[in-house]
């Protein structure tokens, strides 16, 4: 009696019946195993973006550069900085690099790269570095800033401007060398005057980029629009410090550059 009744239950369970069911088995299997692949899939791309991400903007930001003005002092403080002593230099025709360790506990380290003041030098090696930049350190001469206020200014705007420094925002350290010359100027006066500078420079140029109906090089608006410039409107971390490469006491003493030190630990 037990088999008739298997046998009718499968009889009336045809093979076409039993095809259709697992067919659909599969086909829902499969798509279960599809949408996992996908779903890994994005999970592995998000995961290489996001450390392509932070690798490039940490990891491959190691660099700090030294700019200014010809005869601003930069290679000597260059020296300094790594060797701690005085070393007669002549104005750079091509950068000088080397890897500097921070003066704290941490011992990071940075390649340290002195650029050339001289205009049509230092354009392409800010090109070639601007990207890895983790700081800029723009050494002015305090003691004839009265005369340079202007090409100072240029340059630094040409700088803060350009749309790679501005997404990066690595850290500004204005260093206002020379103050060991009796007419230096303080960093708070270079300041505020390199504001109002960068702020007539700002209206001028933002005027001609109007009139050409768009940005020039890659360049972004400095500051705050409706707001006369200042320093504390940029993204970057900025400060402004007071040293002498050179020293009171000259070639034989030290340096004053203590201020600048501490500025390049806190990178």
């Amino acid at each position: 009696m037990e088999e008739d009744k298997i046998h009718v239950d499968l009889e009336d369970f045809s093979e076409e019946q039993f095809m259709e069911s697992f067919m659909r088995e599969i086909q829902s299997e499969e798509a279960v195993f599809i949408i996992g692949i996908l779903v890994a899939l994005a999970l592995v791309i998000l995961t290489i973006v996001f450390f392509g991400n932070f690798w490039g903007s940490s990891k491959a930001r190691n660099a700090v550069l030294l700019l200014g003005l010809c005869d601003s002092g930069k290679t000597l403080l260059f020296t300094r900085l790594l060797l701690g002593k005085f070393v007669r230099t002549q104005t750079s025709i091509t950068e000088n690099s080397t890897t500097y360790k921070s003066k704290d506990d941490r011992g990071s380290s940075w390649t340290l790269i002195d650029v050339p003041g001289h205009e049509s030098l230092r354009v392409q090696i800010v090109e070639k570095y601007k990207a890895v930049a983790q700081a800029i350190v723009f050494v002015v001469d305090s003691s004839i800033f009265q005369k340079e206020v202007r090409d100072v200014a240029e340059f630094l705007y040409s700088i803060l401007t350009d749309n790679i420094v501005a997404k990066n925002a690595p850290t500004l350290v204005v260093a206002c060398n020379k103050q060991d010359i009796s007419m230096a100027k303080s960093a708070k006066l270079i300041q505020q005057q390199l504001e109002k500078e960068l702020n007539t420079l700002r209206l001028t140029r933002s005027a001609a980029l109007s009139s050409q109906d768009g940005a020039v090089g890659g360049s972004v608006y400095l500051g705050k629009k409706g707001k006369d410039f200042e320093f504390s409107q940029l993204p970057n971390r900025v400060e402004f410090i007071e040293c002498s490469a050179l020293g009171s006491k000259g070639e034989d003493g030290d340096a004053d550059i203590h201020a600048l030190e501490n500025c390049l630990t806190k990178i």
